[in-house]
């Protein structure tokens, strides 16, 4: 194949080579096409919902607890039963489906492996197809890994189970396009990692399992509710053979969590605190609520009250309809140095201890190295129960909208601001290179920390936000110490590393997507462009 083929409805911009020939197959082509043509045109009716709720909000609305679902919310009711291999979720680790990490991955000491093609994968084309191809090998048993240094990397007997979180609904596949427009990039990899690993799946005694990311609204996980039946039914399977965790991620979703949980019932096991993108949501859905801009994001933890609640709800709204309630992500990593290890293993058990004690069935790690830690808190808080459904929360008070938007107390600093800087331009430069997770001043950023940092700049621009010096936040201090950053990014990395990068493009995408009017709702949208 040259430059484009067709089958049927689908047109693919990229040669078939390798990875292509094996995964892109007819009758994969056949199943992707059948997908994108019953569901495409409703995720573009779900995205323009998305706008007109966000247009509300910008007039001055607050999210809410929806009057009409009410009936759900009271009503008692059960999620479908949980497989067997699932029950036990203690502690997860996530990254992208590099050939690597995934062995890595799957070889630590966790009971899950969430493989990434959202947030910490930056989807360029090979990428994607290469990464699709190593979960295949995963799943089959064959995936091997040798280094240029000639080590060898092979699963153990008995790996961590698989799960696939695929690419948020916002998001597109540029490289295949229906009717003239790129399809949704979602539908392409469970499409493909679905069509793939199905049968090997069942056949060993797990599942399809995935992860589905950014979710706004109960509508949303109706849509992937009909995409999950519709191919169970195309397979000859059994309903609620796919299986999903839905990470509650966004503002809106906090106030839907029984609503979501209801209508994907027949498929749902579980919901997951997405801190770092809720943070982010919480400021790209209040931006223009001048009395909410959030601080430094290092006072933003756990801690405050509106995350503390959103954590406390998420557990007593699962438990109650007998789905887990997962606990968030760990952006520390390990370090060389022994006193800031140490430092660091003591923050991730202070965060996993937190979490167990609230009542989580499980959390979250970036990196091996923290696997043990995360572990051994969890251990000690189960014992020899599989996880903490029996934990109801029934004896809190009723968390209403107020608290969970409540304003957060902090301050707002040049080292705060600066520190966003260089978190956003070294994580854009790293993302339009085709790294999609990053560590950058000892902590695993991906593209939700990343928005954190840009967002909040934004938004102190916006409010004219004054720092603890006294200084204004203007777009013009803002240009001022990225260009100062960035020279200061150059002498640090050097000439030669510095000209090699891209750190000029990630900088002038930086200062356009921070000083624009209107915020960008994502900043992978404009960089998707930058990438081929």
């Amino acid at each position: 194949m040259t430059d484009s083929v067709i089958s049927h409805t689908l047109t693919f911009s990229q040669p078939f080579n390798h990875a292509e020939q094996q995964l892109l197959t007819a009758e994969a082509i056949l199943f992707l096409d059948a997908l994108v043509t019953r569901f495409a045109s409703q995720r573009d009716a779900l995205l323009t919902a998305r706008q007109l709720r966000q247009q509300q909000y910008d007039q001055g609305y607050l999210p809410d607890f929806d009057m009409e679902t009410a009936s759900i919310r009271a009503s008692k009711w059960a999620i479908r039963s949980i497989p067997e291999d699932l029950k036990d979720r203690r502690v997860e680790i996530t990254g992208p489906p590099d050939r690597k990490m995934v062995i890595n991955a799957l070889n630590a000491n966790v009971k899950v492996f969430m493989a990434d093609f959202e947030d910490s994968l930056s989807p360029e084309w090979n990428k994607l197809m290469e990464g699709q191809l190593t979960l295949r090998e995963a799943v089959q048993g064959t995936l091997s890994y040798t280094s240029d240094a000639g080590k060898i990397y092979q699963l153990r007997a008995d790996p961590a189970v698989l799960m696939c979180r695929v690419r948020g609904l916002h998001l597109s596949e540029k490289h295949v396009s229906w009717q003239g427009n790129p399809i949704p990039a979602g539908l392409f990899d469970f499409a493909l990692y679905f069509f793939h690993n199905v049968h090997p799946l069942l056949a060993k005694g797990s599942g399809p399992y995935f992860y589905l990311p950014k979710t706004e609204s109960w509508q949303e996980v109706a849509w992937w509710r009909e995409i999950f039946s519709f191919s169970e039914d195309r397979f000859d399977l059994p309903r609620g053979t796919i299986k999903a965790t839905v990470l509650i991620e966004t503002l809106p979703a906090v106030f839907q969590m029984d609503e979501i949980l209801w209508n994907l019932r027949d498929h749902i096991v579980g919901l997951n605190c997405g801190r770092w993108d809720y943070i982010f949501s919480y400021i790209k859905t209040l931006k223009q609520h001048a009395d909410r801009v959030l601080p430094d994001r290092q006072s933003v933890t756990m801690s405050q009250p509106f995350l503390d609640a959103y954590s406390r709800l998420l557990i007593k709204t699962c438990h109650r309809r007998g789905a887990f309630a997962m606990g968030g992500m760990s952006a520390l990593i390990p370090s060389k140095d022994p006193a800031r290890n140490a430092w660091v293993l003591q923050r991730v058990t202070e965060d996993k201890q937190r979490e167990a004690n609230n009542g989580h069935d499980g959390t979250w790690i970036a990196h091996p190295g923290l696997a043990n830690t995360a572990m051994a808190v969890f251990d000690a808080v189960l014992g020899n129960r599989l996880n903490q459904l029996s934990v109801t929360r029934e004896e809190d008070a009723p968390i209403d909208a107020t608290t969970l938007l409540a304003p957060c107390s902090g301050e707002r600093t040049e080292a705060g601001m600066r520190a966003n800087i260089r978190v956003a331009l070294q994580y854009l430069e790293a993302w339009i290179s085709g790294n999609g997770c990053v560590p950058i001043d000892g902590l695993m950023e991906d593209a939700a920390t990343a928005e954190i940092a840009r967002t909040s700049i934004w938004q102190w621009i916006r409010h004219q936000q004054t720092l603890s010096s006294g200084q204004q936040v203007t777009a013009e201090l803002f240009l001022r110490w990225l260009n100062e950053e960035l020279h200061l990014l150059q002498q640090s990395l050097g000439e030669t590393r510095f000209s090699a990068g891209r750190y000029g493009e990630a900088a002038q995408l930086m200062a356009q997507i921070t000083t624009e009017r209107e915020l960008v709702s994502f900043l992978t949208l404009p960089g998707y462009r930058l990438i081929p």
